[in-house]
């Protein structure tokens, strides 16, 4: 079990790491973060408008640094973007600071979540499955190396997904930090 100060959410997105992690947060009396609200809160600027101007690397570099900000405190929980995982120095940080939770979903069940959004900017193109799975054969593997837990949310309502997670955040990672 481990210990940790922080809760950490990884996951793909459309897996409900900021609607089930406000619940979370609410339920286990911790400061709610959405990482890129809060590089965008930093920098002033869109998270699109970063990745306009500096691409991927650039944005990466950024949510690096401000997940080291913000996993410099206690008592958080931080729901990151899909692509935190991707460097090494992140997810040995998650591990350090934090209880990772992956909140796993299908990529069907991200198609039907994420039909709708324009924001993103992984998926502003016309091939947004072949782009969801790419995604996921990448990071599936890292999110998995990194979590303490993982809990599929296909299906699920945030809600749903929250009563659910409860119990066994209380079992294994509240558990392990009163010992």
């Amino acid at each position: 079990m481990n210990p940790a100060v922080n809760l950490v959410l990884v996951g793909p997105m459309g897996a409900g790491k900021t609607s089930i992690g406000k619940r979370l947060a609410e339920r286990f009396g911790l400061a709610f973060v959405d990482l890129d609200h809060a590089i965008e809160a930093a920098t002033g600027v869109r998270v699109a408008d970063i990745f306009e101007r500096e691409g991927e690397a650039g944005f990466r570099e950024r949510e690096a640094r401000q997940l080291a900000i913000e996993l410099d405190g206690e008592d958080k929980l931080v729901a990151t973007g899909g692509g935190a995982v991707l460097r090494e120095e992140s997810r040995r940080l998650m591990r350090e600071r934090g209880y990772v939770l992956h909140l796993a979903v299908s990529v069907e069940e991200q198609l039907k979540r994420l039909a709708n959004d324009r924001v993103r900017p992984l998926l502003q193109r016309p091939d947004r499955e072949d782009v969801l799975r790419t995604m996921a054969a990448t990071r599936a593997p890292l999110y998995d190396e990194v979590a303490d837990l993982r809990f599929d949310s296909s299906g699920l309502t945030p809600s749903q997904a929250c009563e659910k997670l409860v119990p066994q955040l209380r079992d294994r990672w509240l558990r392990a930090r009163a010992a």
